[in-house]
């Protein structure tokens, strides 16, 4: 705990500086370093713990603790990626202002070493599904102008605003088929979304009245017994295509690989023997921890074939890339957005390793790799290549059904970090993209395709019945 010089009407602010054990935590307390040090120069008066809380139950203590000061604000330090667990066990004890800073970090070709933007990112959705108001700030901590952003932050006036909609319309009669034919379609849903992760969460009956989609519900186990007995000769197939397809594949343990192929087989199986359209997969951690393969590779496979899988059980992320793909005729991409760069005018769109292969850089060699995470394969490696973009989500953000379409260039660049991403300049300007994400308080998922799709996308929205908002 600790304590500084009374900084005028910002009063007490309570401190939680949030991580996670998967990240990297050298780094991580480094930019803990820097921020706490902004906010020395601030002269904020400051209680909380001033080291990284690295699971809920060391939330829970701080938060107890603090509780007790009576702050007159909360200030969450998103250092890497977390949940939104910890933010809204916050939100709930105090009903005080609160207001989340998020660092980002260099763009350098190597591992996403702390990915606090989409920790900044579900936190705010689940404020926004709560009602609850909050401030937010991306910045970084040693950047010139900190120092003038955090202050605006701490006397509130850095609040998410929730974003317009507009009534959909669209000519492109692509977009009415498209939506028309989801009718019948099924999701597999293979375990449960991650605790804290409500942009994953869903609704079956509202689904099914939204798009006439049915969802299934089988649990992780069905997929890693199915992958465990998988025929030889079927995953020699799968093996087969990895080795035409990808280098680097003699760089990584052999056993681990041949489970992540077996996983390619198993998820075969499961839709051709209950007619899935596309997934929504559970893909951490039990994949790694209780299974020993990423499902990843297999995601980048099946997402080339035109079933789309979503991370993390992503019900609604499965079914905007269905919607997404039928539209463009091309393969969907479910993306995470990882950061915004508005002196750049840029943002990166990334995922660990699961993109399909024709969304690959012709310059450059697509890789095979290991979760930088959970240290396993079988993952993609590859720059996204550049050309015209479009996004998608249909968003259940702030307790509304809306569609959000977004459009942008993906520029040639080096790979901004390992996996598959891209970096993208975005039609709306990266500062008040920042704005509208965070007010809408949208999910961490977009669904990406090449080609501009806009007009076909919004001509979808009209035939579903909800309205748009503009990315």
């Amino acid at each position: 705990m600790g304590s500084k010089a009374k900084a005028p009407g910002n009063g007490k602010i309570a401190i939680l500086p949030l991580g996670r054990p998967t990240f990297d935590l050298p780094f991580a307390e480094e930019r803990l370093a820097a921020m706490l040090a902004a906010l020395e120069r601030a002269g904020a008066e400051l209680t909380g713990p001033r080291s990284l809380l690295l699971d809920l139950d060391a939330a829970r203590a701080a938060i107890a603790d603090l509780s007790a000061s009576v702050p007159d604000q909360v200030l969450v330090l998103q250092v890497t990626f977390t949940d939104a667990g910890m933010v809204a066990e916050a939100a709930r004890a105090f009903s005080g202002p609160l207001s989340i800073w998020a660092v980002p970090e260099p763009r350098l070709g190597g591992r996403l070493r702390l990915n606090a933007f989409c920790g900044l990112n579900l936190a705010a959705h689940a404020l926004g599904l709560a009602e609850r108001a909050f401030g937010y700030l991306y910045a970084d901590p040693q950047a010139a102008e900190v120092d003038r952003d955090l202050a605006a932050l701490l006397a509130g006036k850095r609040i998410a605003r929730p974003e317009p909609t507009r009534p959909a319309t669209g000519g492109d009669p692509r977009g009415r088929q498209a939506a028309l034919s989801l009718r019948g379609t099924r999701i597999g849903r293979i375990g449960k979304h991650p605790d804290g992760f409500d942009t994953c969460a869903y609704d079956e009956a509202k689904i099914a009245a939204l798009a006439g989609v049915h969802v299934e519900e089988l649990e992780l186990d069905t997929l890693f017994h199915r992958a465990g007995a998988a025929e030889n000769t079927a995953v020699e197939t799968v093996a087969t295509h990895a080795q035409t397809t990808l280098g680097g594949l003699d760089r990584i343990d052999q056993g681990q690989l041949d489970r992540s192929y077996r996983l390619k087989v198993a998820l075969d199986g499961l839709r051709v023997d209950n007619r899935y359209d596309a997934f929504a997969i559970r893909c951490w951690p039990e994949s790694f921890t209780e299974y020993g393969g990423a499902v990843c590779g297999p995601v980048a496979m099946l997402g080339e074939a035109r079933v789309p899988c979503a991370c993390e059980a992503d019900v609604y992320g499965a079914l905007s890339s269905l919607l997404l793909q039928r539209v463009a005729g091309t393969p969907a991409f479910l993306t995470d957005l990882v950061d915004l760069d508005a002196a750049d005018n840029s943002g990166v769109v990334w995922h660990c390793g699961q993109a399909p292969l024709s969304m690959a850089d012709p310059g450059f060699a697509p890789q095979a790799t290991i979760h930088t995470n959970r240290r396993m394969p079988l993952l993609y490696q590859f720059p996204l290549r550049p050309g015209r973009v479009t996004f998608l989500r249909i968003s259940q953000a702030r307790g509304r059904t809306v569609a959000v379409i977004g459009g942008g260039e993906m520029l040639k660049r080096p790979m901004a970090f390992t996996g598959t991403s891209g970096v993208v300049r975005f039609d709306t300007p990266a500062a008040k993209l920042l704005d509208r994400v965070m007010g809408a308080a949208l999910e961490h998922h977009l669904a990406l395709a090449y080609g501009d799709h806009r007009d076909a996308l919004g001509a979808a929205a009209e035939t579903l019945g909800i309205p748009i908002l503009d990315l």
